[in-house]
């Protein structure tokens, strides 16, 4: 029998807790047995004393258990359940492109993914932009679409790591969310009750990044490669930049117009396409579905140009309750602002990304994000034609196009842009896409 303040008092004097010691604090945050207090002071001796690799697993598969486990072997797929998972950044409309590629290369993709936070755009706010597409489907018709398409991409239920819920929102009021250990807990969690065979975790880098140092990122990935594995899930991570917006366009509507465009080969931004490919064939080579990264790029790009991707993303709304037609008349479904105006350069030179963050910021006080979580969103406002890193401008010259709901947000939107770009005289040279790769 344990009492919840020794366990508090071991990690306050830097101990190591047990895996049976986390374990009955875990159920006690489940059950509501340990008060507030007690989780927010464990969070901040956690917080100050850490957790050595041993604890951050115990601490992970206990709030995996602490709700439902997806299971997925009843079902005898006949190829691996995969998924990736970002820290999140600007215009990172990845997950829309990997779900059905990777799909369409004979993976199965049950991607749980969450709402925005802060500056960064939240997958689901995205899917919420389609009319009719339902994120909270009820288990039969997740595990359905997911057998049947290759890839669902949903919502977090209330079943699945209810631990991590409270914890969360517990850390995040009493400011111990920037801990490697407990970051690592609550993404992997949630991850591991979706019964994973591999996961590819993006870990960005950079102005418009969660982490606020390279150093951070990488202690990030490698504690979540750790982590993973330990948990018994083939796990890597891949750093990618995020001093500029993934894609050149921001805002919800706005980036399901971008994912359509990309699947279609209507238009395929070069970062964007690299990032996308570098951690859809590092899924597909964790998954055995390719035995080396190149054959698993042939893959990928045959997956595109036959179609067969699209396709796929195709089915995956209309099963969830989307326009069948979506791809072929995105003006018929998705909402478009009525202002649409530049925002110029005041000088000439090359652009340069100040502040990614600020980017995404402005397209959060457009509407496009939430200051509070109760906030609802206008899914038509954001961003599109961002100029790059190292492009050159003239005076008056658009630095992006700005979609709004009214002239003064608009106007609004075009100082933060001007204020998240600096015009230099000599062209700073781009930033690597891809860091490196944490393999276990």
């Amino acid at each position: 029998m344990f009492l919840t303040q020794e366990i508090i008092r071991k990690k306050r004097d830097k101990g190591v807790l047990s895996a049976e010691e986390i374990q009955f604090f875990v159920r006690g945050i489940t059950d509501g047995s340990v008060s507030e207090g007690q989780i927010a002071a464990l969070g901040m001796a956690v917080f100050f004393n850490d957790m050595n690799m041993d604890e951050r697993v115990a601490f992970t598969l206990a709030m995996r258990d602490s709700g439902h486990v997806l299971d997925w072997r009843a079902l005898n797929l006949p190829g691996p359940v995969v998924d990736k998972h970002s820290t999140g950044g600007v215009g990172d409309v990845v997950s829309l492109l990997l779900g059905p590629m990777v799909a369409a290369c004979g993976g199965y993709v049950p991607m749980i993914s969450g709402r925005g936070l802060g500056h960064t755009g939240g997958t689901l706010d995205k899917f919420d932009a389609i009319p009719g597409y339902c994120t909270v489907p009820d288990n039969e018709l997740f595990r359905k679409v997911v057998q049947e398409i290759g890839v669902a991409i949903i919502g977090q239920t209330a079943q699945l790591a209810p631990a991590d819920k409270r914890f969360y929102s517990i850390r995040d009021v009493t400011a111990t969310v920037e801990s490697v250990a407990m970051i690592t807990g609550s993404i992997l969690s949630k991850k591991l009750s979706a019964g994973l065979d591999a996961l590819v975790m993006d870990v960005k880098v950079g102005t418009g990044a969660f982490m606020p140092t390279y150093d951070k990122s990488v202690e990030l990935a490698e504690s979540i490669v750790a982590v993973g594995n330990g948990a018994g899930m083939q796990t890597s991570a891949i750093l990618t930049d995020m001093n500029e917006s993934l894609a050149p366009y921001a805002g919800n509507a706005l980036e399901v117009r971008g994912a359509m465009d990309y699947l279609t080969g209507r238009s395929r931004p070069a970062r964007l396409h690299e990032v996308t490919l570098a951690l859809c064939a590092e899924m597909l080579v964790l998954g055995g579905l390719a035995a080396t990264e190149e054959e698993a790029r042939v893959k990928l790009m045959a997956a595109l140009d036959s179609g067969e991707a699209a396709e796929r993303f195709s089915r995956m709304v209309s099963a969830l309750g989307g326009p069948a037609d979506l791809i072929e008349n995105p003006d018929k479904h998705l909402e478009k602002a009525p202002f649409i105006v530049p925002a110029p350069a005041l000088s000439a030179g090359f652009a340069n990304v100040r502040d990614c963050r600020g980017i995404g910021l402005a397209v959060v006080a457009l509407g496009g994000g939430r200051r509070r979580p109760s906030d609802s969103i206008d899914f038509a406002v954001g961003l599109t034609d961002l100029v790059g890193l190292g492009e050159q401008v003239s005076v008056g010259q658009p630095l992006a196009m700005v979609h709004a709901r009214t002239e003064a947000a608009a106007q609004q939107a075009v100082k933060e842009i001007q204020d998240a770009y600096a015009i230099s005289a000599v062209a700073l040279t781009a930033n690597p896409m891809i860091y490196r790769t944490i393999r276990p």
